[in-house]
């Protein structure tokens, strides 16, 4: 009996210590730096520096990340890939964090899929509040480097995505970004036009891997002839606040042209 006692609280000490383990690890601030050309003719020319973070749900911004996202040089743009938040995250922490990105540079946004279970207009109020914009199936010049656009959509979600409207005015600059919460609209987007950079959250990487078994891919960063496209594994969980094997992370991208 004694030695059944022992090997129970062996296991239990085990199954305790993966369980902190992996809390921990989904709660690392892992700032992740892409560097990149869009001109191929040598000369030197100007950088637009984006700061991408997506699927923060119930995580908090604090000065620590924000230290690390500065060590990176100074930023030009936030971009809030969607899931600020979920169900029963409270007005002010949503507040307390999109003020903390705000002061790093002018914050666009884009909603996610759990993003309105908060209230959509208490989001809109934060956004508005801290001088952000929304980009639902709109587009905006980046006003400190006016030869580059963003283009953000809806969530599928909200039974409310069109590419079309947003893509309407990519002729007007000679640079584009795009953001959409879910990867899949990527090809959507293509059929349109080549941006220099599209950006995506919602996967989590898979947030808990056991080798290369998970419900979803990794996130990956892959660049080809100046056009990137980026794939986050987010800052945040959903569900249970558990990684394995796909780390958090948001991304400082640095973009010369």
């Amino acid at each position: 009996m004694k030695n059944v006692l022992m090997s129970l609280a062996c296991i239990s000490g085990i199954f305790t210590g993966i369980l902190a383990y992996m809390f921990f690890y989904a709660h690392r601030k892992n700032v992740i730096h892409h560097s990149y050309p869009v001109r191929n003719d040598g000369l030197k020319g100007k950088e637009l520096s984006v700061y991408f973070i997506s699927d923060i749900h119930r995580r908090r911004i604090d000065e620590h990340l924000l230290r690390k996202v500065r060590s990176f040089g100074k930023i030009d743009i936030v971009i809030i890939g969607g899931d600020l938040a979920e169900g029963g995250v409270s007005l002010s922490s949503i507040d307390q964090n999109v003020e903390r990105l705000a002061q790093l540079a002018p914050i666009y946004f884009i909603w996610g899929n759990n993003d309105r279970e908060v209230g959509e207009e208490g989001i809109r109020t934060i956004i508005e509040k801290h001088g952000g914009k929304i980009l639902e199936n709109a587009d905006a010049m980046i006003e400190s480097h006016p030869l580059w656009g963003i283009c953000g959509t809806d969530d599928p979600s909200s039974g409310n995505v069109d590419v079309d409207a947003a893509l309407k005015n990519v002729g007007e600059y000679t640079y584009l970004i795009v953001a959409t919460h879910t990867p899949s609209l990527f090809r959507k987007v293509e059929r349109f036009c080549n941006p220099e950079l599209m950006v995506a959250g919602h996967m989590h990487g898979g947030q808990i891997r056991l080798g290369r078994f998970a419900l979803h891919p990794l996130g990956q960063f892959n660049e080809v002839d100046g056009k990137a496209r980026l794939i986050s594994n987010g800052y945040g969980t959903s569900l249970v606040p558990l990684r394995f094997g796909a780390a958090p992370e948001s991304h400082v991208i640095t973009i010369k042209y």
